[in-house]
């Protein structure tokens, strides 16, 4: 089911929660958190989609000053289905990429790695990072307008109804844009009232094939080609052709207007008329032209927001009197707009969403957990179900890499693209805590709407997950235990030759395999007698003498050398983002907690390792640092006006923090299984009157 298909649906009637029974004004606290601009800021471009698709403007309400925010919020207009890959006139082959393995599992393990050596293994490498990209599919912008002739700016996002209204004026002449995504189509509508008639331009870059930037190159114009298939009855179809990737855009307008091609790769619709509309809509298929209509447009774009905001869970914090509630408010809004519009789509989004390109454009499967487990516990569980199919679809591929490295069941890759392609990787190819991920997600989407028929579609899905946890655990017969070595853990500072039992990575172990157990206890089926045994004799995190959890269980000098306690406090996660297990130590844990509170090297961390610390606190009864680690004045958390996570001057938005933010809400709301405690991650001083609706518990 597709995000804008659900939208359309009927709004439920959902149950109330919280500190009063009082229904919440959602419209009302919706729009006060409308972001809005009154000067150009490259930081503050804001974005309309349909979760499919996005469109990312700057002041003008189009992308006029590309070149400007190319550094800043890039404008990108991209999709889930705009890929490209360079040629391969060298046929590297992706065996190339790999190398050969042993960490003491009794057999070889292959291994899709970085080659650093010239020769054909490293120009394999890089093909297969670089290839598939994602795509820029156009920018449309103002012709001719220099930033400097742009003034009077007041530019607002109204959440409510998905329109971007942009008032400006050039050279003295005010103008007024409405920009909005239709939510059945790729497609922009964009209404212009100006005297100045300034022609709209459609320019079409070429991609860059670089890791993190607006994929866009212009000095290639002759690799690629945009020609003009149809140009009559107020309607234009292009064909774009860049190698292999063929799509089209078809180009609409209300109003007199002249359309025509000036360069190679570049249209300009000019109007002929002070008022007009237009839109422009991107297609992988040459499909039929139809009448354009912007008040259509718009009327479906009011009904799919508003359906989207009167659904699913849902916080008012305008009761609060303490000074920091509403910019924790503001955060939760706008993250629930931008997670709708980045990482609801059919595929695992990649860490920038539609935004602009990091990592090539690709998804990375261990930040899928942080885009999406928000969705089942806000009540929106089937947008988390979109990605959830992708799964079944690349499955034998993950089973073909478990093969490969000589274990069971299904590994899922790390860094991937739309067809589960693997990226090597030094790093990314020896991580697992990806792997409990579709199970921990197929879980909390039964436990909002439990029903046979889903366990059964999904059901083989995570029994070949567990399988390959299973098997890549290790018996430790001397100690008569099962461990975990060979991997790079979460807490990426670590090596995989020597690290033996990392606490979160146990944990997840532990959760996952009882899951699926339980799986299989739900669809009438006897539980694994050997998965039992392990589950039993998993090692417990390991501890120092003060009683903290190391970062490994030989990382006995986690607490003296920062390379232990640099990126991420994975540790914390085994009690926060999981339910606590036999394995854990809630003594421990909270020592561990205190320790990371006060000492952690806080300019070494990511966005979602504020709502990790956040929601461990929650989980330890301590509900002021909740609040303080979640709104922790730190450059990572940083939320922009236009609520993206800012992290570093590469990566300008960062939506597993988004993602993370609005998970720990909903713990710090909902609770978990079996807390007795009404808002549970609020301090209980009277100045936080959290009020909620429709939140589900954690597990």
């Amino acid at each position: 089911m597709t995000l804008r298909i659900l939208l359309c649906t009927a709004a439920l009637l959902l149950p109330l929660a919280g500190s009063a029974a009082e229904k919440i004004d959602r419209k009302a606290v919706v729009r006060r958190n409308n972001p809005a601009v009154q000067a150009i800021d490259t930081l503050a471009s804001f974005t309309v989609g349909n979760g499919d698709f996005a469109f990312t403007a700057d002041v003008t309400g189009l992308q006029t000053f590309a070149g400007l925010y190319k550094r800043g919020m890039a404008l990108g207009t991209q999709s889930h289905w705009g890929w490209h890959s360079f040629g391969n006139p060298d046929s590297l082959r992706f065996d190339e990429t790999v190398g050969e393995f042993d960490f003491g599992r009794g057999h070889k393990e292959i291994y899709a790695i970085q080659h650093k050596t010239a020769g054909r293994g490293k120009q394999a490498t890089n093909w297969y990072r670089e290839n598939p990209h994602r795509l820029h599919l156009g920018y449309v912008g103002f012709d001719g307008l220099a930033p400097d002739r742009v003034t009077g700016i007041d530019q607002t996002l109204d959440l409510w109804t998905g329109t971007l209204r942009s008032h400006f004026t050039v050279d003295g002449v005010p103008t007024d844009v409405e920009t909005l995504c239709s939510p059945d189509a790729d497609r922009i509508a964009v209404k212009v009232a100006t005297t100045a008639r300034t022609p709209i331009v459609l320019r079409f870059p070429y991609p860059t094939g670089q890791p993190a930037d607006d994929a866009s190159r212009w000095d290639a114009d002759v690799k690629h080609a945009t020609v003009i298939l149809e140009n009559r009855n107020h309607h234009a179809l292009l064909k774009r052709v860049l190698d292999t990737t063929v799509y089209f855009v078809s180009v609409r307008w209300e109003g007199d207007a002249r359309f025509e091609q000036r360069g190679r790769n570049e249209t300009v619709l000019t109007p002929e008329q002070d008022a007009w509309s237009f839109s422009v809509e991107f297609a992988q298929r040459h499909t039929s032209p139809t009448a354009f209509a912007f008040a259509d447009d718009a009327a479906a774009s009011a009904r799919h927001w508003a359906d989207y905001w009167q659904q699913g869970g849902f916080v008012d914090f305008g009761h609060c009197t303490d000074p920091r509630a509403a910019e924790l408010e503001r955060r939760v809004i706008l993250s629930q707009y931008l997670l709708a519009l980045n990482s609801a789509g059919v595929y695992p989004p990649q860490e920038t969403g539609l935004t602009y390109n990091s990592w090539y454009g690709r998804p990375h499967l261990e930040m899928v957990w942080w885009h999406q487990a928000h969705f089942a516990l806000w009540n929106r569980e089937q947008l988390a179900a979109r990605t959830l199919d992708w799964y079944l679809t690349v499955q034998p591929i993950a089973r073909q890499i478990a093969q490969r490295q000589g274990f069971e069941g299904a590994r899922w890759m790390k860094m991937t693209d739309p067809w589960g392609g693997e990226a090597p990787s030094n790093t990314g190819s020896f991580l697992i805590w990806q792997q409990p991920h579709p199970i921990y997600m197929a879980e909390l989407i039964y436990r909002a709407d439990p029903s046979e028929a889903f366990l059964r579609k999904y059901a083989d899905m995570v029994e070949q997950t567990a399988r390959f946890m299973a098997d890549f655990l290790t018996y430790d017969a001397e100690n008569d235990r099962y461990i975990i070595k060979g991997a790079i853990p979460a807490q990426e500072t670590l090596r995989a030759a020597v690290t033996i039992n990392p606490p979160f990575e146990l944990a997840y172990w532990y959760y996952a395999l009882d899951v699926a157990q339980q799986w299989r206890e739900r669809l009438g089926q006897p539980r694994h007698a050997e998965w039992d045994a392990m589950l039993h004799k998993l090692s417990p995190l390991a501890a120092d003498r003060q009683g903290r959890y190391l970062a490994a269980e030989n990382a006995v000098d986690t607490y003296s050398d920062i390379r232990f306690t640099s990126d991420h406090m994975a540790c914390l996660m085994a009690c926060g983002m999981l339910p606590l297990s036999p394995l854990v130590d809630p003594d421990c844990m909270r020592k561990t907690f205190d320790w990371v509170y006060d000492n952690w090297n806080w300019e070494k961390t990511w966005g979602w390792d504020y709502p990790t610390t956040a929601m461990n606190a929650v989980r330890m009864g301590e509900p002021e640092k909740a609040i303080r680690a979640i709104l922790m004045d730190k450059r990572t958390n940083t939320y922009l006006k236009n609520g993206h996570n800012y992290q570093t001057e590469r990566l300008r938005c960062y939506l597993p923090g988004n993602g993370g933010l609005l998970a720990t809400v909903a713990l710090m709301c909902a609770g978990w299984d079996g807390c007795e405690v009404e808002n549970p991650g609020f301090p209980k001083d009277g100045t936080w009157d959290v009020r909620w609706e429709a939140i589900n518990p954690m597990p």
